[in-house]
């Protein structure tokens, strides 16, 4: 079968669903990841088949652009600009720019079913186009369009806003509707996820929810000989993700420095490419090691760090890793708050967060068992969910494959 695969283009929108596409790959079908932006080259190093639906601009760049405070738009903004500005939702500029290159490119591909995640409309949009099933995963820890609140709240799901409709003429796709064979929740039962035989029907339009096991993929590299051995004494894993530093710079960053350094632990500071000389000379405790993928070391360490980036949240719940999330903005706030309810972790407002509260929290979390005994449990639970491949085999089953 040809699979088209669909993800907007930010980090946490579109790793989370690399192990699928591996799974059907390895399943013997063809696939195609149609994305833009630098997800195309992230992607092409994963060894996947990426078409970049946008070329004509970095979408992701101009959507961070946007958002930094006092941010001007620029005046030769292309019309599918103009039209997400119709939509309330900043994930409408993916939707504007990438529906029509996304349905090209499932034309020229031959899809005969589109895997797309829940946050990113064009892939619902293209399925109905091309006229061929979808499968809708869910690509977030903190939330799920199953979540009654969550729509209630004005957030929309897969397909479900005004820009859909503006966009279903432009492309001439009228009322036509695909077919939708299962939505997929990835989260952990005891975090709002799906129990051991429950699969309810979707209210909305009858689609049945499967659960999946959230595989981690953070990107692949060469592993550092100190990643494969524990050290003596505590590992904490420190990360504010790709956007946060970004938007509000590495303030953050420099309370849980100064915070950790005041422990008996050793920090692996995974900052990405953000500016660090801000800092100024780090303690010898910290190791700032850029872009380093969070599964490679994740699994020696005693807790992490974060921002509360979905994916950033899901990582340690795999590896049964206490946290303390210092929130952002989108749904990290979710993502800590979940953490805390369950029990296997922390959060704390980054705004009013100091040396003092950081070096608190963290210790709770290294000397309290019942952190680590709640993220054991939850461990297990997502190891004891469907895996990415038997979704996959399910699928083809349902379509009659």
């Amino acid at each position: 079968m040809r699979i088209l695969f669909c993800t907007a283009p930010g980090y946490g929108l579109t790793l989370p669903l690399v192990p699928l596409l591996w799974a059907a790959r390895a399943a013997g079908h063809e696939v195609l990841l149609a994305t833009t932006s630098e997800m195309t080259e992230v992607c092409a190093h994963a060894g996947l088949p990426v078409y970049d639906v946008f070329p004509r601009r970095d979408v992701w760049q101009d959507l961070v652009a946007s958002i930094k405070p006092g941010a001007e738009p620029p005046e030769d903004l292309p019309e599918e600009y103009r039209l997400a500005r119709r939509d309330g939702n900043p994930f409408g500029l993916f939707t504007a720019t990438m529906t029509g290159g996304t349905i090209e490119a499932g034309r020229a591909f031959g899809a005969e079913l589109v895997i797309g995640t829940s946050d990113h409309a064009a892939g619902m949009l293209a399925a109905a186009a091309l006229g061929v099933p979808v499968l809708e995963v869910g690509n977030r820890v903190s939330w799920s369009t199953r979540d009654r609140q969550w729509r209630e709240g004005g957030h929309h799901g897969f397909g479900e806003d005004d820009l859909s409709d503006v966009l279903r003429e432009k492309h001439g796709i009228g009322d036509a509707r695909a077919k939708i064979v299962a939505r997929i929740d990835p989260r952990a039962p005891s975090m709002g996820g799906l129990s051991a035989g429950e699969e309810p029907a979707d209210e909305r339009d009858g689609a049945p929810w499967w659960p999946m096991r959230f595989v981690p993929f953070n990107g692949g590299t060469v592993v550092p000989e100190w990643a494969m051995t524990r050290p003596r004494r505590p590992r904490i894993a420190v990360t504010l993700g790709t956007v946060v530093p970004v938007l509000s710079g590495v303030s953050t960053l420099r309370v849980v420095v100064d915070a950790l350094a005041g422990l008996d632990v050793d920090v692996v500071l995974a900052a990405g490419r953000a500016d660090l000389t801000e800092l100024g000379r780090l303690p010898s405790t910290v190791d700032p090691v850029g872009f380093l993928p969070l599964s490679v070391f994740l699994p020696t360490c005693s807790a992490i760090v974060h921002h509360g980036g979905s994916g950033t949240t899901a990582a340690p719940l795999f590896y049964g890793v206490p946290q303390l999330v210092l929130p952002s903005f989108a749904d990290n706030p979710m993502s800590a708050q979940q953490v805390a309810d369950r029990g296997v972790g922390l959060s704390h407002d980054p705004a009013t967060v100091d040396v003092g509260t950081v070096r608190a929290l963290v210790g709770r979390l290294l000397e309290e068992e019942s952190f680590r005994t709640a993220a054991a449990q939850v461990r297990d639970e997502m190891a004891a969910q469907p895996s990415p491949s038997s979704v996959v085999e399910r699928v083809i089953a349902a379509l009659g494959g």
